[in-house]
């Protein structure tokens, strides 16, 4: 089938000058003419323009395409693979950058400023939208999660180095009792779970014993928070989980 070249540049989103300049820089140029010598475009030519048009997405310049293209050791396969490799990478890249903005834009209803120092400052290496919509999929209907939602949407810069204070400076209390032997369901360590469901009370969510064993056992269950209390001591998880099942039967 034949396509005359208001057809192409319909069908593949182009101008039709675009098309003409293809044509004298002999990057596409048309497999025929009619006969009133009109371009004539054929299947072939088509392919072509869609290759063409994948790599000028990818920011090649034409030059750079038509070596490609007539390269004649090259393959069509062998375009898919790089095309594939290329349009992956840049997906990853346009993935970051969607993370980013939607930080920005969460950051911003914050009050947080966003120099580089300031985001390292509050959140170091941790993304707070990494999970975030994973976090509604599972407890969006919740009432801790909305409630949740509405302090955090509230909260300054001020408001995050505070918290992240109180939870290092707990972090290194049930550190420190852990290692000195404490049995992990002793008063000790209930009290520190207990200060643990606290601070989640206070900054997140009322957060009542049945919830705290839930997440106790999620801790243990999920390997990302596995990971997170593991990186702050090694057997800190399930010393964590035993001391916030032994508090909630203490207490509730």
């Amino acid at each position: 089938m034949a396509y005359r070249v208001g057809e192409v540049a319909r069908l593949a989103g182009v101008t039709v000058r675009t098309l003409h300049h293809y044509d004298e820089i002999g990057l596409l140029s048309p497999s025929g003419r009619s006969g009133a010598g009109y371009r004539s475009y054929s299947e072939a030519d088509l392919e072509r323009l869609q290759v063409v048009r994948y790599y000028r997405e990818l920011g090649f310049p034409l030059e750079e395409i038509a070596a490609i293209l007539d390269d004649p050791a090259s393959d069509p396969e062998a375009h898919l693979r790089r095309q594939h490799e290329l349009l992956t990478v840049r997906i990853k890249r346009l993935q970051e950058m969607v993370a980013a903005i939607e930080f920005a834009m969460e950051a911003s209803k914050l009050d947080i400023r966003l120099t580089p120092q300031e985001r390292f400052e509050v959140f170091g290496d941790f993304d707070p939208e990494a999970h975030a919509e994973e976090a509604e999929q599972r407890w969006g209907g919740t009432e801790a999660y909305r409630e949740s939602n509405r302090r955090v949407s509230r909260y300054t810069k001020e408001d995050w180095l505070r918290i992240k204070a109180e939870s290092e400076d707990w972090g290194r209390r049930i550190v420190a009792l852990m290692e000195s032997g404490a049995p992990a369901d002793g008063p000790a360590a209930r009290e520190l779970a207990e200060e643990h469901r606290r601070q989640i009370s206070q900054s997140f969510y009322e957060c009542s014993y049945e919830i705290h064993t839930g997440l106790a056992d999620m801790y243990l269950a999920d390997e990302r928070f596995t990971a997170h209390y593991e990186a702050i001591a090694p057997g800190l998880t399930a010393y964590l989980a035993e001391a916030i099942h032994a508090n909630a039967i203490t207490r509730a």
